[in-house]
């Protein structure tokens, strides 16, 4: 359960990058997959400790692909780590060519430890694979060969039963805090380093997860409340989208994981009067 409000843990509205691996700039029709559904949750037994990964390909070429599976884990500062876990999962088949208009269905089933004592994470990645391509005639007479690979990644979420999260509020501070710098394609700025927003006024908000079930933060509305530096009441509700504008998906781990959160409150708040933080649905 959620302390100081409660909200269900769901992982809809979560979106994950498409990684482009190509040797230029250069974006082509003829290269496209689509891999459904993005997000999976199993059980650690019987019929739900499968699911199926449906890789289609809306490109006008065939498409070759491989999976490999990592699992995922997030730090207190919200860094992604990604470590190999094939050996968990029996995938097939595991790799495919998917003709043009056509669709592989993937199965996925859980082989790994049957009783898990909280839930894991993981991603499953269909990386297309290299073809030989026909070199592309240059505006100085040579010949570029360019290829452009796709790597999508589908979320696997295993958990045992009846396990819930229990996410409590360490600390409440306010702070000057930076917003996410926009992420701008390197080639549109000439290489060239996107500058910080400048700082703001806001709170850090450090919480953790005692209970064995993961917790997304983003799917909260958050309430601040507060007093100003001119002692005025404060109170700032943020649905969830706001906050995952800020934060993102605000992915929490079990067991003790620990995350802070910087978010911006548009007003400077007093740190010697009382901030507090509730969580609703």
């Amino acid at each position: 359960m959620f302390r100081r409000g409660q909200f269900q843990s769901t992982w809809k509205g979560l979106a994950f990058a498409v990684t482009l691996v190509m040797g230029m700039s250069v974006l082509s029709a003829a290269w496209a997959m689509r891999v459904a559904p993005m997000v999976s949750e199993l059980t650690t037994t019987g019929a739900g400790s499968t699911t199926r990964i449906e890789v289609g390909n809306i490109g006008s070429a065939a498409l070759p692909f491989e999976t490999l599976i990592t699992r995922v884990e997030f730090d207190e500062n919200g860094e992604l780590v990604e470590t190999p876990a094939d050996e968990e999962f029996l995938v097939f088949p595991p790799q495919g060519l998917v003709p043009v208009g056509g669709r592989q269905v993937v199965r996925v089933q859980w082989v790994g430890e049957p009783d898990l004592e909280v839930s894991h994470a993981y991603y499953l990645w269909v990386r297309q694979l290299p073809v030989a391509t026909e070199p592309v005639q240059s505006e100085a007479g040579g010949a570029v060969t360019v290829s452009v690979l796709y790597t999508m990644k589908a979320l696997i979420v295993v958990a045992p039963d009846g396990a819930q999260p229990n996410v409590q509020i360490v600390s409440v501070t306010p702070a000057m805090v930076t917003p996410p710098a926009p992420e701008v394609d390197p080639s549109l700025t000439n290489g060239e380093m996107i500058a910080p927003p400048p700082s703001q006024p806001g709170v850090e908000i450090s919480v953790t997860n005692t209970g064995r079930r993961y917790a997304l933060m983003s799917g909260a509305t958050w309430i601040i409340e507060g007093t100003t530096l001119g002692g005025e009441p404060f109170n700032l509700t943020l649905s969830g989208q706001e906050v995952a504008e800020t934060v993102g998906v605000g992915y929490l781990a079990p067991a003790g994981g620990r995350r802070t959160f910087q978010l911006p409150t548009g007003e400077a708040l007093d740190p010697a009067r009382p901030v507090t933080v509730r969580f609703a649905r």
